[in-house]
Formats: C-alpha cells, sequence, structure tokens
C-alpha cells in the first residue's frame, strides 16, 4: 500500500486460541505461514502449552506448543500440564506466575516457550526472520481490571529475543489494512474483530487504490468479552450445577454458599488449568468434607486432577460451533465421574449471551463515536475473528447496517494478513499503539 517497495516484515497475530504469521518481503504481498508436521493445521497454531516431565534421568520439563501440545495431552492427559487462553492473563496483576508441575513461570517466559516452538514448527520458513516484526495487540486488553502498561511490560519481555524493531498495532487495524486490499474504491469501512478474549472495532477511511496512504485510522473501541466469555456461559449453565454451584457447606451450625471464585476460576479457560496445584487441590478436598453435596466437589477435583479441561473446553467448542449453523446442538462430555447429556436451541445460547451482546453493541457505539461517524456513513463492515460466525453477532451488524454492506473471509487469518502489510509501510510509527 505504500509508493514504493517496503521493507521485509513479519505480521504476528499473537491471538488467544490461535495464532498466525504472515511474512511479506519487499513490495510483494504477504504469505501466510504454513506449519508442518504429523499434527499442523495449516496457517493456524493453537495458542497452547503442554508440559511433561521427561523421563531422561534429572526428569526435565519438556514442552510443546500448538496443535502437537494438543496431540501430547490427548495422549498422556495425566501426565502433563496443559495450559491454554494465556494470553488473556496478560493485563492482569493478579497473575503473577503459573505452578506446572515443581516449577513457576512468568508470562513472559511461557510465551517465550511458545514463540520458541512456532519457529520450530514452521520448516525453516521462521529461521531467518526480519528485523521488523508487527504484533497484533487488542485495543482494550482481557479481563475485569486489565493494566495494559502490565501488558505491555509482559509483551516486550515476550518479544525481546523474536526481533530487533518491534512494533504493536491494534489487531482490528491489521484487518482493516488486510481488507482494505480487496477495495476498488474509496470507502469509510468498519472492522469488528471477534477474538476468543476481546472484541475490537476499528473505524477507518480507505483511500482509493494506488494512494500513498490507503489507509487513515478514525477510531477504536474494544471490550475485554469474546468467545471465551460465551464458553463461560454454557459452562456457567451446563457444567456448573454439576460440580456444586449454588450449594452449601457447613461450618459450625451455620451453612454457608460454596464460594463462588472456584466456579469462576474453572469456567475461564485461562484460570482452569492453574487450579492444579496443590493448595487448591487440599482447599477443594477439606470444603469436599463439609459440602453439603461432597459428591458434587468431588467432581471438581477429579476433572481438574485428570486434567479434564481441554476435552470440556473441546466440546463446549463443538456446541458452540454447532449452533452457529443449526437451530439445535446436543452437548455431550463423560470423564472424572461428570457425565452431561443436554440439548440446547440457539435460542437458549442467545439468551445466555444475551447481556454479553449488549455490552458489544454499545462497544460498537462507542468505536463510531471515537471516530466521528454516524452508523449511515459507514460504507463496508468487515467481520472477522471465529465468533463472528455466530448468528447473533452477525445480527448486531445487520439491523444496524444492513446484510449487503457486510463482509467476511479469512476469520483466523485476516489480521496476520494486515499486519505484514503494515510492516511494509514507511510511516509504520503512524500505526503503532
Amino acid at each position: 500500500m505504500s509508493a514504493s517497495p517496503g521493507p521485509r516484515a513479519l505480521g504476528l497475530d499473537f491471538g488467544t486460541t490461535n495464532s498466525v504469521v504472515a511474512l511479506a518481503n519487499g513490495g510483494a504481498e504477504p504469505e501466510l505461514i504454513e506449519f508442518s508436521g504429523e499434527h499442523a493445521d495449516g496457517a493456524v497454531f493453537r495458542t497452547a502449552l503442554c508440559f511433561w516431565q521427561d523421563d531422561g534421568g534429572r526428569r526435565d520439563l519438556a514442552v510443546e506448543a500448538g496443535p502437537w501440545a494438543i496431540a501430547e495431552y490427548i495422549e498422556y492427559p495425566e501426565a502433563s500440564r496443559f495450559i491454554q487462553s494465556f494470553k488473556s492473563v496478560a493485563a492482569s496483576a493478579s497473575f503473577e506466575t503459573a505452578s506446572v508441575f515443581e516449577k513457576r513461570f512468568r508470562f513472559e517466559e511461557l510465551g517465550g516457550f511458545f514463540l520458541d516452538k512456532l519457529v520450530g514448527h514452521a520448516n525453516g520458513a521462521l529461521a531467518d526472520r526480519p528485523e521488523r516484526i508487527v504484533v497484533g495487540r487488542p485495543v482494550e486488553y482481557a479481563g475485569s481490571r486489565p493494566d495494559p502498561v502490565l501488558a505491555r511490560q509482559r509483551y516486550d519481555a515476550m518479544f525481546k529475543d523474536f526481533g530487533t524493531d518491534i512494533h504493536y498495532v491494534y489487531e482490528p487495524i491489521g484487518a482493516a489494512f488486510s481488507y482494505a486490499s480487496r477495495l476498488t474504491k474509496p470507502a469509510t469501512i468498519l472492522v469488528a474483530d471477534f477474538g476468543g478474549g476481546t472484541s475490537d472495532f476499528s473505524v477507518v477511511q480507505v483511500a482509493e487504490p494506488g494512494a500513498a496512504r490507503r489507509c487513515t485510522p478514525l477510531g477504536s473501541a474494544g471490550i475485554g468479552l469474546a468467545g471465551d466469555r460465551f464458553d463461560y456461559r454454557i459452562v456457567d449453565k451446563l457444567v456448573l450445577p454439576m460440580l456444586g454451584k449454588g450449594t452449601a457447606y457447613k461450618s459450625f451450625d451455620k451453612e454457608l454458599e460454596i464460594p463462588r471464585s472456584y466456579f469462576a476460576d474453572f469456567a475461564d479457560w485461562s484460570r482452569l488449568a492453574l487450579m492444579r496445584n496443590r493448595r487448591t487441590i487440599d482447599e477443594l478436598n477439606r470444603l469436599k468434607k463439609s459440602a453439603v453435596d461432597a459428591d458434587a466437589i468431588g467432581r471438581m477435583i477429579a476433572v481438574i486432577e485428570n486434567e479434564l479441561g481441554y476435552a470440556l473446553y473441546d466440546a463446549v467448542g463443538q456446541l458452540k460451533r454447532t449452533l452457529s449453523t443449526t437451530d439445535t446442538a446436543h452437548f455431550h462430555f463423560d470423564g472424572g465421574g461428570l457425565s452431561i447429556e443436554a440439548d440446547v436451541t440457539r435460542a437458549d445460547f442467545e439468551g445466555w449471551i444475551a447481556d454479553d451482546i449488549a455490552q458489544i453493541e454499545a462497544t460498537v457505539d462507542r468505536a463510531l463515536a471515537s471516530a466521528g461517524v454516524a452508523p449511515g456513513a459507514i460504507d463496508r463492515v468487515f467481520l472477522t475473528g471465529g465468533s463472528s460466525l455466530i448468528p447473533a453477532i452477525r445480527q448486531i451488524f445487520a439491523s444496524r447496517f444492513g446484510d449487503d454492506r457486510i463482509s467476511s473471509g479469512g476469520e483466523l487469518t485476516s489480521i496476520a494478513h494486515g499486519l505484514a502489510m503494515i510492516g511494509q509501510q514507511d510511516d509504520i510509527a503512524a500505526w503503532a499503539s
């Protein structure tokens, strides 16, 4: 999009659920990096880690990432430690370290493991990385009280060995660059990026093809609420009642409600894995002895100890995806003494997430207000990210802008593609955030 061929650049969409890398050489169109090997899934690399103790001598800690982490966990679930969605704690001051067997790791250390394995599975395509690297970041980080300064510190530490010229750009701006390359005339566009942890929106003015500056950001807004929150609603309705939510335990001559913090942690994928530590398990075992429904607490302990979080996450994700294309879906989970069978309608699901949808709509309003643009001035709406496929999400934009103005495509890859394009710009500092 610049007037002259730009530098060699790499765009990295470091996502809550999936990560994608694109590489741009000079003025050429960016190419997605394809991962290779038995468990590879094209250009999509799951943002997950699996640790296990290597039996070779000192029982050193071994680690895998991406789809290889999933494969290792599925084969040896009880002997491994599976961590996903760790991006969600980047801006959380309450998160200090993750306990993995006898070791504790900071956010940037988890990120370092992840990047090392991502490079290793790229079949040499990332062995000679360009100096200029553009990393996507959410407009607003996930968490109840996100600290963007802390998140930046952690990102800087995570990427310090990944390149020498690191820039951070709002993720929907990256998607905007990618989408703008499809347009043949000027337009004012709204980009809506729905990830695992955040929903982000940017309004961008797109100039005519060949313009020295094709894209001009007008305003952005975000909220730390997206696909993982929708998963939480499913778990809250179908799973947590089987684990004792809403029940009580006896303390002397009183009955007190089971602390809600246990259920909040259990239903949050970024925190569920961290519950497998001696302190939490001991607390739950003590709680079980005084619980009115001891079996329910026992089921919670069994799911945590048997590392069934991924299997539960997979069942919830399958239900959500099926409800995006059909009116009714069946939920099934069986493990650790917990057995759940339930038919769920799309109307049920949309009722569970109604408050979340309202908050997302309000954030769209904030994005338009920050840009000083009325809904009628938006020529095109580009939806990206996995959760953009949920009908209730699409309806937000269809009702405001009309179906004819909505576009989609490259739901998992458009951000990385656009970030690499931004990396080729002469004025890259104008995009940094």
